[in-house]
Formats: C-alpha cells, structure tokens, sequence
C-alpha cells in the first residue's frame, strides 16, 4: 500500500510539474594521459590543426582528394544517412504539436450507414459525414522530449559519421597516391637493376668469347637479369591496380593516374605536434559520434521510463452528418466534441519493465564502446608517434646499407675486371643491393604513409567547415 501511495504521489507531483523521467545525459568520464606515449614534451599546437592541403605538400595529391570530396560514393552515402536523420529529428518535432486530419464519406443503400449496417426500416437512403479532426498529446513525463533528444543525438552522430568518413577518406586517397608512387619508385629500381645485370651479363659473354671465362658465369648472369626482369611487369600490375583502387576513391571508372612527382620528392612537414591528449576526445569524430551514441541511449532509457505513467490527450472534432442527404445543410446535422482521455498500462507480462532494462543496458553498454573508442584514439596516437621515430633510425641504417652495397658493386666489378675477383663477388654483390633499395622504398613510403595515419589519429581538419573541405 505505501509503495502505491508513494508512486501515486509521485505520478500527481510530476503531472503538475511536467516531469522528465529517465536519467539525464552526461559524458562519460574518461582519464586521458598527460602526455601521449612517443611525445617529449606538451603541445598547444596540433598537426590535427592545419588543413589536409597544408600537409600534402602535392598539387596532384590535392586534386585527387577534391575529386574525392565531390564524388566519393561512401561520402554520398554518408550524406544521405545525415538527411535520414535530420528528417527524423523533424518527425520527433512534430510530436510537440497537434495533429490535425480531415474525413469524408457518402453511402448509399438499405439498412445502412456509412456503409456499415444500420437498421432504417427497410429504407433506401443516402448519408453523408465530413468532419476535421485534431489531437494532441501533454508531455507529462518528457516521452516526447527524450524522443527529441534521441533524434537529435542520432542526427550528431550521422553529422560526425559523415566527418569520420571524409577524413578517412582524404587518409585512403593519401595513403593510396604515396603506395602507387612507392611502385613507381620499385619499378625504376627495377629497371636500374636490371640495366646493372645486362651490363655483367655482356662483360661475361665478352670474357666468354674471348676465352677467359666458363660459360657458368654467363649464365648466372642472365639467370640474375631474367629474375630481375620478372619483378618489372608484376610491379607494373600494382601499378594498374594501385590506379584503379585511387579510382574507386574518387568514384570513377578505372584509368591510369596523371602524375609528376615522385615518393622521394614528397616533402615531409618538418614538425609534426601532436597536442593536448585531453583535447583529443573534442575533435575526434569517432569519439564525438560514440558520445552522441551515449546520448542517444541515455533518452531511450527516459523513452522506456515513460511508458509506466498513462498517456493523457486531448481530441477535438468538428463536422456534419446527415442521414437522409438533404437534411445535410440544416442545423441539426452539426458534429463537434472535445475529449480527454488518459491511457496506461496495468499489467503487460513485465515488458515494459523488460524493455526498461534492456534500454539501462545499452545505455551502459554504449558508455564501455565510448570508453574504448577513447582509449583507441590514444593508442592511434602514440603508435603513429612512436613509429614516425623509430621509421627516422630505420630510414638512416638502410641508407647507409645502400650506400655500403652500391660501393660493393662497384669494387667488386674492378676487382673483377682486374682478374683479382671471381664472378661470385660481382653477382652476390648486385643480388645484395635489389633488396636493400626495395627495403628502402618500402621505409620512404612509410614515413610519408605514418604522417597521414598521425594526422587522421588526431582528428584532422576538425577546424573546418564543410564547404571548405574541397581546397
């Protein structure tokens, strides 16, 4: 008995309060670290601050992203999810205001009405009813307010789906360009390697011919330029694939790829800040788009609430039906009516209060997913940091492997010429350089492909407005 006094009590202070049942929102709380791991030292400034086009130091670079922008079918249809949303949250709206329709109908017969049976006396007659009708609901208990609000938040969360996909997509086109002008860079290796290899090849045959070499030597030689010349169409294949995947970016058939520089004159920026870890979690739109999905749940679970307290509304109806039809236009066929009524469940099997818990646990549900996507991005962050260093050793030690196996090459070619070396010095020395300027070029490609991840980890272009997206 107290316990329904109680609720009683409570379901009378919040209709004369206009109560706002369900818990309200607030950010999840999330300790972000000091410092990420792989940065010396705090910055206000943030490499997620500048546009993408004032780090893509490349003019073809910077018209493929727009092309991107302006044509990208994951793009388009992000949008589209957007328009969705902002046309439910326009639906929610309309549920503060009242409804108002309108009816009509004419029958004819015998013993009827409106084309339902009526007893008339065996009577053949006409009837005719028009009327406006209008209802509305009091949001005594925030129903509809927290249904606003999940369509708010799921229009915030399209809105940053939307950012979330034309950042990654400016990332994907990046990262696309530098991976097919690394094959360029392997393909030109290639085709060094190989002139290197023809060269030992006729200095054998040379030698051959003039009886100072084996036959073996030559065909090691031409067995070392064949496995050279292998590598040039299949690296012209990636290139053909690399072009038609940049296509598919850029929402267009497949083709080749106008371009004019190369990987190594991509120019890197010379810092790369990487900001406050804290002020992460307001740029990041996979971040924003989790807490908006906190949000949402958190008025689901205010939705669920309110469908334990009744539902009261208010009906208006204006009109005139008459049976016979001409007595149509006189007084007494006048309608009109304004009613309240209040509606609410008494017993339901526990679903209402199963749907309430399943909301609760969503709600907690899509607090752990914000919790995660945050301890994401900082993992983002400092795996970028940390491989951007440690890409600066290994770019250094394979030069200078280069460097060592270019100079081989060539004493081991002299000492050849001058009868103080085998043939084995030679080839051993040109199958050891191939590798290591493939091992380079895949490093170079790295450095570049390590900015890009960086920039799209912190959030970049956050600043930006939508239309000053395409430069």
């Amino acid at each position: 008995m107290r316990r329904a006094v109680a609720s009683i009590a409570a379901g009378w202070a919040c209709l004369l309060s206009g109560c706002l049942v369900g818990p309200n929102y607030q950010r999840p709380k999330v300790a972000p670290p000091e410092l990420n791991r792989g940065q010396a030292a705090a910055e206000a400034a943030s490499l997620a601050d500048l546009p993408w086009w004032e780090v893509f130091d490349d003019e073809t670079l910077r018209g493929l992203v727009n092309s991107a922008i302006a044509n990208n079918n994951d793009l388009r249809v992000a949008a589209k999810r957007v328009e969705q949303a902002r046309q439910f949250r326009v639906q929610a709206y309309s549920q503060y205001l009242p409804g108002v329709g309108y009816e009509a109908a004419i029958s004819g017969g015998k013993n009827e009405m409106l084309g339902n049976p009526s007893g008339s006396s065996g009577t053949v007659m006409g009837a005719v009813a028009v009327g406006i009708a209008a209802s509305w609901e009091a949001d005594l208990w925030g129903r509809i307010r927290r249904l606003n609000e999940l369509a708010l938040a799921e229009y915030l969360a399209s809105e940053q789906a939307r950012r979330g996909v034309m950042l990654s997509l400016v990332s994907d086109v990046a990262q696309a360009y530098f991976a097919l002008l690394e094959w360029d860079l392997r393909l030109e290796i290639a085709k060094r390697t190989a002139e290197s290899f023809e060269g030992s090849r006729r200095v054998f045959q040379e030698r051959l011919d003039g009886g100072k070499a084996s036959r073996l030597e030559t065909s090691r030689a031409e067995g070392a330029l064949a496995i050279t010349m292998a590598t040039i169409p299949e690296f012209e294949r990636r290139i053909a694939i690399q072009e038609n995947e940049i296509h598919l970016l850029l929402g267009s058939a497949p083709g080749p790829i106008a371009r004019k520089g190369t990987l190594l004159e991509q120019k890197l920026p010379p810092q790369v800040p990487a900001g406050i870890p804290s002020e992460l979690l307001e740029r990041r739109p996979d971040i924003l788009r989790a807490q908006e999905a906190v949000r949402a749940a958190n008025a689901q679970v205010g939705i669920a609430t309110a469908a334990f307290f009744p539902r009261i509304g208010l009906t208006t109806l204006l009109g005139r039906v008459s049976s016979p039809l001409e007595d149509f236009t006189t007084g007494r066929t006048n309608v009109w009516s304004v009613a309240a009524s209040m509606t609410g469940p008494i017993y339901q099997g526990r679903s209402l209060r199963a749907q309430q818990r399943q909301a609760i646990a969503f709600w907690e549900q899509t607090k752990i997913e914000y919790e995660q996507t945050v301890l994401g991005a900082f993992r983002d962050v400092s795996n970028a940091l940390i491989t951007r260093q440690k890409l600066e050793e290994t770019r250094q030690r394979e030069l200078e492997a280069v460097a060592a196996y270019q100079a081989a090459v060539e004493v081991a070619t002299q000492r050849y010429m001058a009868g103080k070396s085998s043939y084995f010095e030679v080839l051993e020395a040109q199958q050891q350089l191939f590798p290591a300027e493939n091992a380079l070029a895949q490093t170079e490609l790295d450095r570049r492909v390590v900015i890009v991840q960086l920039y799209q980890a912190l959030g970049g272009g956050w600043k930006l407005r939508d239309d000053e997206w395409v430069h």
